[in-house]
């Protein structure tokens, strides 16, 4: 049974074979799908996935889009029926894939992106790092900051979510929004518990942005100090410096409302304290927490008020999911 199931795969390979020769890439498409389902009966995976990777790459090479899509989709239901885990061979090929279905396909392609980094999570919740450092260079490369910045969020290469940021801001963004950028790109690392990539972020990014003069720490910034400091403060896990900073830093921290919810959050991650809405008058720094809370609220005529207009920075958090 197995020799005359061999024999009908060989004679289907011919024939696809053949079809890619003549160029008919339908009858080509309904090969693999035929050989898929034959090696899926016969767990021959590790043949299928390479197939089916070298399928879906011809057929975008030979603006086959449609065709070469669905091939990759296929792949990754392979990936998830053979139970692979090797995300670190598996996410350049398919991030390969991904930049061959090209901007003109961005539904089919945000579809092919959604299964992968579903396949990548492997019971995480946001995906391989791996796979969002190679989407985000090719997000970049084709000058999509917003979604590049995104999956830089996700991967643990800090160097080069600087080296975007930087280039972000000098394209996209305004000169007073050069502390922006970087702070809330931080914040929003910190909340994902990425520490060191935050940290090397953080310093990438103020060693090499041409508008920040290289004598700090401490910066001519209030906001970048703030950071900086912030860092020390949850590398030491010092609750007392993190309530002075909150304090000390409230005006600066007032240039954005979405500061004060990763505040909440990293003081949850970092210091062990209670969500904001559960907090309790008194204890040494409820009060000092709660009061610097409160009264981020107040208006001031604080140094940038010009934040109050509609910021690039801001706008970024749309496509960052931080639970």
């Amino acid at each position: 049974m197995a020799t005359s199931s061999s024999r009908g795969v060989s004679r289907v390979l011919e024939k696809l074979d053949k079809s890619l020769k003549n160029g008919d890439y339908y009858e080509a498409h309904q090969m693999y799908r035929t050989v898929c389902f034959r090696y899926l009966g016969q767990e021959r995976y590790k043949e299928l996935k390479d197939m089916l990777y070298q399928g879906s790459v011809l057929f975008l090479d030979s603006d086959q889009k449609t065709s070469g899509t669905d091939l990759g989709l296929l792949l990754i239901d392979v990936l998830n029926k053979s139970k692979e885990q090797d995300c670190i061979l598996w996410s350049p090929k398919l991030s390969i894939i991904f930049s061959k279905i090209g901007t003109d396909n961005d539904t089919e392609r945000d579809a092919f992106l959604a299964q992968a980094v579903k396949w990548s999570a492997q019971g995480t919740s946001h995906g391989h790092p791996l796979l969002h450092q190679h989407i985000a260079k090719i997000y970049w490369d084709e000058q999509n900051y917003v979604q590049a910045r995104h999956h830089y969020i996700h991967s643990q290469d800090g160097k080069g979510c600087a080296e975007l940021l930087i280039e972000f801001h000098l394209t996209k963004g305004y000169k007073y929004e050069t502390d922006l950028f970087i702070a809330q790109t931080v914040l929003q690392l910190l909340c994902l518990r990425n520490r060191i990539t935050a940290n090397q972020t953080f310093t990438t990014y103020t060693e090499n942005h041409p508008r920040i003069k290289k004598t700090g720490p401490p910066f001519l910034l209030p906001l970048l100090n703030f950071i900086w400091f912030l860092l020390q403060a949850i590398e030491s896990k010092k609750i007392q410096t993190f309530a002075v900073l909150c304090e000390q830093y409230r005006n600066s921290i007032k240039r954005d409302p979405c500061y004060v919810k990763y505040l909440d959050k990293i003081a949850q991650i970092f210091f062990g304290l209670k969500p904001q809405e559960e907090k309790k008058p008194g204890g040494i720094f409820g009060n000092l927490i709660e009061s610097f809370l409160g009264g981020l609220e107040d208006d001031s005529d604080d140094e940038n008020s010009s934040a109050a207009q509609a910021s690039t920075s801001r706008k970024l958090i749309e496509n960052t999911e931080l639970d």
